[in-house]
């Protein structure tokens, strides 16, 4: 009986030590973060020569960071809705800010729901989801835990622009929204750590949304007389005018609206207006920086460093000027360019770069593989709305010891205009290449025969993306390949 008593011990220690081998995950997500960063771009910006994040570098020296990193939408809503599910609009069918996967197309597995149904505490804060309607309020499901939402005391879209209250806050004491968030995630951290809880927290950051708004300290790094202008504040030549967004958020605030910005094509904001713009983005980031540092001192203060899988990333791109433009709501490279990096204890503590072609919908099988999850495999082609659990990107985990493998042709993004056009964009080692067709809502399919607008940019002669060569004969081939590769979908374009 002893002998027995003693077999039996064993095998529950093995077993529960089998469940705590599984890695906790810290999932950061910024909003409107431009992948601009100091270890995205050493040599300088195109906003300031010096980019204050000294966190986020440290952290991506310890991390596999994706410097070609692409969403699949540039706008909150869908993009976060794809990452989150692991599928692409076309599957989720949300294209804009009140529509729920859940009603609109399928009852889709999210990210952290697939951790909390392998027994890990899930525990949202912030904004992860787009808030409201598009997730019916923060997905419920996807938690165990309450969800946290800070209060917004001093960041309010209705005062002007140009209020200092609005930018800058001084240091009375009172905490910000996502200093209120931070706290939040700190105080559960403790507790996590003390209980040996396994957890999944997902950290969503409102800034550098608009308002730019940020503590006092974060303009320091920004001197006013070094901020640079936009080396190309016009539209790229031979755009087809579908390609266009008028930026209204901006234009909104009424000290902006007094300089008269209609955002047409071609017309943009005083260069003093756009200088201050940019140097108030960039407090905002810094201060962001600020915050992922404590999240992540936290973890190794806790002695849970070691068992916790860390993801940053921003939701999308911003344009702030570039092309005239600002916001983000558009195909172009600054749009769907984001941030993405994620540290792996054990595996990427060396740091690692990759500019393998990736995309965020390969955020959902890589993290889960990252913590040690059973791997969610790839929707079949044909049953993606039928499926709850299955995802549509490839796992990046390759990339770790392989950071040149190659995992796919093209990273596929795309962005709806007016009532029944969708433009299809793809990004492939040199080119980007969009196409603005008919898209009927009900059936969820494009008309490639019905065209509003092309554009071809040449990335190896051209990355900001000014001279649209469509048509032009010396890219005849080049542009029949690629027109084949976004035809024919994501699925032709995976290589792993």
């Amino acid at each position: 009986m002893a002998s027995l008593r003693l077999l039996i011990f064993a095998c529950v220690t093995i077993f529960l030590d089998s469940c705590n081998s599984s890695k906790n995950v810290l999932f950061i997500i910024s909003d409107d973060l431009r992948p601009e960063l100091g270890c995205y771009y050493e040599a300088g910006s195109q906003i300031h020569p010096g980019i204050d994040t000294p966190n986020i570098n440290s952290l991506a020296s310890k991390s596999l960071l994706l410097k070609r990193a692409y969403v699949q939408q540039a706008v909150c809503g869908p993009s976060r809705t794809s990452l989150l599910t692991g599928r692409r609009p076309s599957t989720t069918r949300v294209y804009d800010l009140e529509t729920y996967w859940r009603d609109a197309a399928g009852d889709f597995t999210t990210l952290p729901q697939y951790f909390k149904e392998n027994g890990y505490t899930t525990v949202g804060m912030g904004k992860i989801f787009h808030p409201g309607s598009a997730s019916g309020f923060d997905d419920p499901i996807s938690w165990t835990e309450d969800y946290y939402e800070a209060e917004v005391k001093f960041e309010s879209k209705k005062k002007s622009w140009d209020s200092i209250s609005d930018r800058k806050i001084s240091n009375t004491g009172k905490l910000l929204q996502d200093q209120n968030i931070t706290e939040h995630a700190l105080s559960l951290l403790e507790e996590y750590a003390s209980s040996n809880t396994n957890f999944f927290m997902a950290v969503g950051f409102h800034k550098p949304h608009l308002p730019f708004v940020s503590p006092e300290w974060a303009y320091g790094p920004y001197p006013e007389d070094e901020i640079l202008d936009v080396s190309n504040p016009f539209a790229p030549s031979n755009m087809p005018e579908i390609a266009w967004f008028k930026y209204g958020d901006v234009r909104g605030y009424s000290d902006i609206a007094l300089y008269g910005a209609t955002g047409d094509i071609n017309t943009t904001l005083p260069d003093e207006a756009t200088r201050d713009l940019r140097r108030a983005y960039y407090s905002a980031v810094s201060y962001i920086d600020d915050l992922v540092g404590q999240l992540v001192d936290k973890t190794v203060e806790l002695g849970i460093d070691q068992d916790t899988v860390i993801v940053f990333l921003g939701d999308h791109g911003f344009a702030l000027g570039e092309h005239g433009l600002w916001s983000k709501n558009t195909n172009f490279e600054v749009a769907t360019h984001a941030p993405l990096l994620i540290h792996v204890p054990g595996q990427t503590d060396a740091g690692i770069v990759s500019e393998s072609l990736v995309e965020f919908v390969d955020v959902f099988p890589t993290v889960v593989e990252a913590a040690g999850l059973a791997t969610v495999e790839r929707c079949e082609d044909g049953s993606s709305e039928s499926t709850p659990l299955c995802h549509e990107g490839t796992s990046l985990m390759p990339l770790v010891s392989a950071p040149d493998t190659k995992l796919k042709l093209s990273a596929f993004s795309q962005y709806p205009r007016q009532t029944d056009i969708m433009g299809y964009s793809i990004r492939t080692d040199q080119f980007r290449y969009t196409e603005w067709v008919q898209f009927d809502y009900t059936t969820n399919t494009p008309d490639w025969t019905v065209n509003s607008g092309t554009e071809l940019y040449d990335h190896d002669i051209d990355p900001e993306e000014n001279y649209n060569v469509h048509g032009d004969s010396s890219y005849a081939e080049a542009e029949e390949i690629l027109q084949t590769i976004l035809h024919n979908g994501w699925r032709d374009s995976i290589i792993l």
